[in-house]
């Protein structure tokens, strides 16, 4: 019973889309059957004409034409078929198509009647009451504290951000310090004051 119940429905529309296919493919096959029929008259009537018999190959020829109209019919048949196979498929595409937007517009109903304005207003008046409640504790705790543990507080909310700022700062990429290049030292210019030589020579100048 189980397996039975895990086939899938076989509904009238797939039955008539199989038998338009079976009828489809049956065409088919008879214009195969005509082209065949073409060939072989066409080669007979290479035949007679080859022998002389004209009166035998235009008979032949005449045959062929008229296996060759069957083929035109066969062609118009064969393509209102398969776009009859279309238009049948496309219309179940968008019958189940369809259906899902009428179970999705079903299912917006419902969360609408869920989201209904009493239960929005209501909602957001305990929203409301939520942090009128949480300001007055916050009031009353304020109220309860002296003036130093209050700035205990302070204090120690002013910690907790600075560390989360340097937390923060010490995250981002350093650059490593580069080191300045020395600068050789000159020597001092000496000058005549204090250059011996010199100083010898301006006094034997002066003498």
């Amino acid at each position: 019973m189980g397996g039975n119940q895990s086939l899938p429905k076989i509904t009238a529309q797939d039955k008539a889309i199989l038998d338009l296919k079976l009828q489809r493919d049956q065409l088919r096959q008879y214009q195969k059957k005509i082209q065949a029929i073409q060939d072989r008259e066409q080669a007979i009537a290479k035949v007679h004409l080859e022998a002389g018999n004209k009166e035998r190959a235009l008979v032949a020829l005449r045959r062929r034409k008229y296996q060759q109209s069957l083929l035109v019919k066969t062609d118009g048949q064969l393509e209102n078929l398969e776009q009859l196979v279309s238009t049948i498929e496309f219309s179940l595409v968008e019958l189940s198509v369809l259906h899902g937007l009428k179970q999705g517009n079903d299912v917006l109903k419902e969360i609408h009647k869920e989201m209904n304005i009493e239960s929005v207003e209501k909602l957001l008046e305990e929203t409301a009451e939520a942090r009128e409640y949480q300001r007055e504790i916050g009031d009353m705790l304020a109220n309860n504290l002296s003036l130093d543990d209050e700035d205990a507080v302070q204090k120690e909310l002013e910690e907790m951000q600075a560390e989360a700022l340097g937390d923060k700062a010490g995250e981002e990429l350093q650059l490593p310090s580069v080191p300045l290049p020395s600068v050789p030292k000159e020597d001092p210019v000496k000058s005549p004051e204090t250059d011996p030589v010199k100083s010898k020579e301006r006094v034997a100048v002066a003498a």
